[in-house]
C-alpha cells in the first residue's frame, strides 16, 4: 500500500469529510445552515443500522474465533486504562478541579461511533479491508470507561449516588441497542441478508455519511462557540494531545493481538476518540455538578474534529509502519 503524502492528504479530500469541514466553516461564521433536528436522528439511524448490520455480515463470513475474543478483551482494557491516562494529563496540563477531570477523563475512554463509521468510509472507498467484528468492539468500549471514570470520582469524593439504574440507562442507550442488534441480525442473516439490504445498506451510505458529517460540523462549531469561555488553551491542548495517546496504546494492543493494518487502524480510531453521547447521558445522572459545557465541548468540538481532519491521516501512517 502506498504511504506517501499524498495518499494521506486524500483522507482530508474525501467529500464527507470535507461537508464536515463546510459545517464546522458555517458554525463559525454564524450562518443559519442547519439541518432538521428530525433529519439527523433519521440518518443517525441508519448509519448505526449499516455499519452494525455489514459488521455481523463479516462475522458470519469469517466464522467466531481466538482472535475476535482478544480483540473484544483488548476493547475493554481499552476502555478501563484510558480514563487514567486521561485522567493524569488532564491534571498535568490543565487547572481542572478533580471532579471536573474526572468527568472528562470517562468521555476518552470511551469511543465516537461516527469518527468509527466515517474511518470505515474511507477504508472501504480505498478498498482496504478490515476485520468487521471490530463492531462489536466499539460496542463493548462504552461501558467501562464510565466505570473508570466514577471510580476515579469516588476516590475524590466527587459521585453523589450511583445505582443500577444508572448501567440500566447506559445499558438501554438507543446507540448500543441499534448497533448491537443491527450486527447480531447481519450475523444470523450473513451474505444472503446483506443482498437482500444491499440498495438500501450499502449504495446510499455515503451520501448519507455526507450529509451527517454536514450537521456534526454545524454542531462542533457552535458548540465552540458557545462554550469558548470555559476552553483554555491547556484544555484544547489535551484534545488535540489525548487523541494520540489513545491511539498509541490502541496501536500496541492492534498489533498483540495480530490485527490487519485496516483493522489496526480501526481500533486506533476507536481509543482515539471521544464519546459525545452515551457518556454524556451518564455523567449528567451521576456527577450533575461537572460542567457539561467543558467536556461536551472538548469531545464534539476538539477531538471529534482534531480526529476527523489530522487525527485519521496520522493513524493510517503508523498502522501501516
Amino acid at each position: 500500500m502506498e504511504l506517501s503524502i499524498a495518499a494521506l492528504a486524500g483522507n482530508l479530500l474525501a467529500p464527507t469529510i470535507l461537508f464536515f469541514i463546510l459545517g464546522l466553516l458555517a458554525a463559525v461564521a454564524k450562518s443559519d445552515l442547519s439541518i432538521p433536528e428530525g433529519a439527523a436522528k433519521i440518518m443517525s439511524i441508519y448509519l448505526l443500522l449499516a455499519i452494525g448490520f455489514k459488521g455481523g455480515v463479516a462475522v458470519a463470513q469469517s466464522g467466531i474465533d481466538a482472535q475476535l475474543i482478544a480483540a473484544l478483551g483488548a476493547g475493554v482494557v481499552l476502555s478501563f486504562v484510558l480514563p487514567f491516562a486521561a485522567y493524569g494529563l488532564l491534571r498535568i496540563m490543565t487547572k481542572l478541579d478533580d471532579l471536573n477531570a474526572a468527568a472528562v477523563a470517562g468521555h476518552y475512554g470511551s469511543i465516537s461511533i461516527v469518527t468509527f463509521v466515517t474511518a470505515v468510509s474511507l477504508l472501504e472507498a480505498r478498498g482496504i479491508a478490515s476485520e468487521g467484528y471490530l463492531v462489536a468492539v466499539a460496542a463493548v468500549m462504552e461501558v467501562p470507561a464510565i466505570i473508570s471514570a466514577l471510580w476515579i470520582a469516588a476516590r475524590k469524593g466527587g459521585v453523589t449516588a450511583v445505582d443500577c439504574s444508572l448501567f440500566r440507562h447506559i445499558l438501554g442507550n438507543g446507540s448500543i441497542v441499534l448497533l448491537i442488534g443491527s450486527f447480531a441480525i447481519g450475523a444470523i442473516t450473513g451474505e444472503a441478508g446483506l443482498n437482500d439490504l444491499h440498495p438500501f445498506i450499502v449504495v446510499p451510505f455515503t451520501g448519507v455519511l455526507a450529509v451527517f458529517l454536514l450537521d456534526m460540523g454545524l454542531s462542533a462549531g457552535r458548540s465552540l462557540l458557545e462554550n469558548r469561555k470555559d476552553i483554555s488553551i491547556g484544555l484544547l491542548g489535551f484534545g488535540c494531545v489525548m487523541p494520540l495517546v489513545g491511539a498509541l496504546l490502541g496501536l500496541a494492543l492492534a498489533k498483540l493481538v495480530g490485527l490487519s493494518a485496516g483493522g489496526s487502524f480501526l481500533l486506533m480510531v476507536l481509543s482515539a476518540s471521544a464519546s459525545y453521547i452515551a457518556v454524556p447521558a451518564a455523567m449528567k445522572l451521576a456527577l450533575p455538578r461537572a460542567k457539561s459545557g467543558i467536556y461536551l465541548t472538548l469531545a464534539l468540538g476538539v477531538t471529534f474534529p482534531f480526529n476527523l481532519t489530522l487525527g485519521m491521516p496520522i493513524y493510517f501512517l503508523l498502522a501501516n509502519l
